[in-house]
């Protein structure tokens, strides 16, 4: 079955483009102008749509508060669009729960790319929680949190999201500077061992949480916790 993409931009040029290519490559776009508009609809739907693809100014109110809006009710997948290239503008949408960025102007097809990207890792994520009745490991976006073994972990900012990225690629092999560019991009000068001292931190709380749930004696040397080691290449995430 075809899925449905709500673009909310005001340029009905940009809309119209991505519209086009979404069609062509076998999806159903919706249009909307406003904001608001979006949101009411949105609330209201029996049949959400599979993704938004959210332009950040729009003319009644901002992209930022659209999403923000939305994370309170629904998880629906955001793309966000905006004229603007900067980092700090990518950083904050990331974090109110957008799940990918694209700066104008771009390529439809990229558009496109990025989207069936996103869908099978929301794919992914719904297949896992169905593999398992009480899954072990449960990723919030929408609130900023990961859950272990019942236990919401206490992570820093930059622990959550390399865990986050993780998460959403299960079985992905991402190398450390492709971590270093998504996590660590409002900090050029980190270097990247700081990968390997977070995926440590994140080990031992994830580690934690499991001893917590089972009540066992600490086996620190027994198990990577899900985040493999990929010698000379990167890391994945890969829980058994």
């Amino acid at each position: 079955m075809s899925k449905s993409i709500l673009i909310i931009e005001d340029e009905v040029s940009i809309a119209d483009t991505l519209a086009y290519a979404l069609k062509t490559d076998g999806f159903i776009p919706q249009h909307l102008s406003l904001g608001q508009q979006a949101l009411e609809l949105l609330r209201t739907t029996t049949t959400p749509p599979a993704l938004i693809v959210l332009d950040i100014g729009l003319p009644d109110i901002s992209g930022f508060d659209v999403c923000r809006q939305l994370r309170q009710f629904s998880d629906t997948p955001v793309l966000f669009l905006t004229a603007r290239n900067d980092e700090i503008d990518r950083i904050v949408g990331l974090e109110i729960g957008a799940d990918d960025y694209v700066s104008k102007p771009f390529s439809p097809r990229e558009v496109v790319a990025r989207i069936r990207a996103i869908l099978r890792r929301q794919q992914g994520k719904v297949q896992m929680a169905a593999d398992t009745a009480t899954p072990r490991f449960e990723l919030k976006p929408q609130e900023a949190r990961i859950i272990a073994y019942g236990q919401t972990l206490n992570l820093t900012r930059y622990e959550y999201l390399l865990l986050k990225t993780l998460m959403e690629s299960p079985g992905h092999l991402f190398s450390r500077a492709q971590l270093m560019e998504i996590v660590w991009t409002n900090a050029p000068d980190t270097l990247d061992r700081t990968v390997d001292a977070h995926v440590k931190c994140l080990r031992a709380k994830l580690r934690q949480a499991r001893l917590n749930s089972t009540g066992a004696a600490d086996d620190a040397e027994a198990t990577d916790e899900g985040i493999i080691t990929h010698r000379g290449m990167g890391y994945s995430w890969s829980p058994a």
